[in-house]
């Protein structure tokens, strides 16, 4: 398995401010995605001219908090996701992943509380 994307990924459900801040911070938005997968997840890509990468999150769902993880790319969904599990992480969604016709996610937590959201993209 080979990781090829790694940064830092907000989960919200009042987007607009956090986009503001990183805007501010010199963050540009990249793309938007809507109703990702049939769990109805929209997202945010920013990158600032550093070359770094920040994902912003919001679920249909009501979240208690703001919540902040890494999205982890690789080339291998079913081996990333045994790793992370025999290691303990839960995924947010029971058994299922995020399927889209360009890939798969699925948010994992680890033990101690952070989040890994997993991702593939088909090729």
């Amino acid at each position: 398995m080979k990781i090829t994307t790694f940064n830092p990924q907000i989960f919200t459900n009042n987007a607009d401010p956090i986009v503001d801040l990183f805007e501010g911070l010199g963050f540009q938005k990249r793309h938007d995605q809507e109703g990702i997968g049939e769990l109805n997840v929209e997202g945010i890509r920013m990158k600032n001219d550093g070359g770094f990468y920040l994902d912003i999150s919001f679920p249909e769902f009501e979240l208690p908090r703001d919540m902040v993880g890494i999205r982890m790319n690789v080339d291998d969904f079913d081996s990333a996701y045994q790793l992370l599990t025999d290691h303990g992480f839960k995924n947010v969604y029971g058994n299922k992943s995020v399927e889209t016709p360009t890939g798969r996610s699925a948010m994992l937590i680890s033990p101690s509380g952070f989040g890994i959201n997993l991702v593939y993209h088909k090729k």
